[in-house]
């Protein structure tokens, strides 16, 4: 069991450069933790996130850290260029040291994609051209792709990857046999999320395909050989229930107002499987709030039951404060995590974190 950290990184109610330095501290207390791999989103037109460009701050984070793996779930491939993105993806890897981790998909939002004056009916085909011309440019020395948004003709491509043959690709597993086929036949993790059913029932589907797609993986000379099935869910640890509900609960209407914010601007509703309301979540098991040994208790119950190996936690959330969400990590940390056949403990000292 690896365990990592999933960040919105919403917009609060202070300056920004306040929200990157603590996220910072965030994602350094989680290294010193043992946390697998930390990653953010990518969202526009929204205070949903303060990451429109992960590539830059990844960048930064990637200067304040030494062992966490970094990476984005996901890179909006059709509003990028490809060989802006992969020459963007090849300076990510070697500034972090091997550490990147590359997040695909094919996004939402019709709104975020209005945005940029982009259609998202055709966001399939966009998305599919992208990742064609990353998997060429990561293992050709000069580029050529005529296609129906690219053409690329013998272009150089004198940067590569620090990793060999090229960082892990990862994938939003949604349900349904085609959104399996393509992260089992690229060769790619996964991290999924929605009510405990679903989860379990696209992760199943997901190792049948994974085993179906072998013969057809080979061409793509994929790094993941055993892939990482992840599960996200928010999460908040406090001393006891009581006090997790208390802070938890308007953390998480504040969240969701974040979530809804564009959807509602512009008249319409949000496709994602995620109960808006702190109760309805907390049943369907997307939210897990309480002391450690209910949250220790609630994720084996979910980990025995839908076969995961990697637990994505959204610690950060909503009106938590800094110091709250500090003392939430370092309660899963410590009490938590060593349940769940987790990492060793912390490297080095470190104390309190509040």
């Amino acid at each position: 069991m690896k365990f990592g950290i999933f960040d919105y990184i919403d917009r609060r109610d202070e300056p920004l450069a306040k929200t990157y330095e603590d996220r910072f501290a965030l994602v350094q207390a989680a290294e010193a933790f043992g946390f697998y791999g930390y990653h953010v989103t990518e969202h526009h037109a929204t205070p949903l996130s303060a990451t429109p460009s992960p590539a830059v701050f990844l960048a930064a984070a990637a200067q304040r850290t030494r062992t966490i793996r970094l990476g984005a779930l996901l890179f909006l491939l059709p509003l990028y260029h490809p060989l802006r993105l992969l020459e963007e993806l090849c300076m990510l890897d070697h500034l972090s040291r091997g550490r990147l981790d590359i997040g695909v998909g094919r996004g939402v939002s019709p709104y975020e994609f209005a945005s940029f004056g982009v259609d998202l009916e055709d966001s399939g085909d966009a998305f599919d051209e992208v990742l064609e011309i990353l998997h060429k440019g990561f293992r050709e020395e000069r580029l050529n792709h005529h296609g129906k948004r690219f053409r690329l003709d013998d272009v150089p491509i004198p940067m590569r990857p620090y990793q060999q043959p090229y960082p892990p690709f990862w994938y939003g597993l949604r349900g349904g046999d085609h959104a399996s086929q393509l992260p089992a036949r690229h060769g790619m993790n996964v991290v999924t999320l929605g009510p405990e059913d679903r989860v379990a029932k696209n992760i199943k589907r997901f190792r049948e395909i994974w085993a179906e797609e072998a013969p057809a993986r080979l061409r793509f000379n994929s790094p993941v050989k055993d892939p990482i099935v992840g599960v996200m869910r928010t999460v908040f640890v406090g001393e006891t229930d009581e006090e997790a509900a208390r802070i938890a609960a308007p953390a998480y209407h504040r969240w969701a107002e974040s979530l809804m914010w564009l959807w509602k601007d512009k008249g319409g509703v949000s496709p994602l499987p995620i109960p808006l309301e702190y109760d309805a979540a907390r049943a369907a098991g997307t939210l897990v709030a309480g002391s450690p040994d209910t949250v220790r208790r609630e994720l084996a119950g979910q980990i025995e039951r839908c076969g995961y190996n990697y637990q994505v936690v959204q610690i950060a959330f909503g009106s938590l404060t800094h110091a709250q969400e500090m003392r939430s990590l370092e309660l899963f940390a410590k009490n938590v995590m060593p349940g769940l056949c987790g990492p060793a403990p912390a490297k080095g000292r470190i104390g309190s974190l509040v």
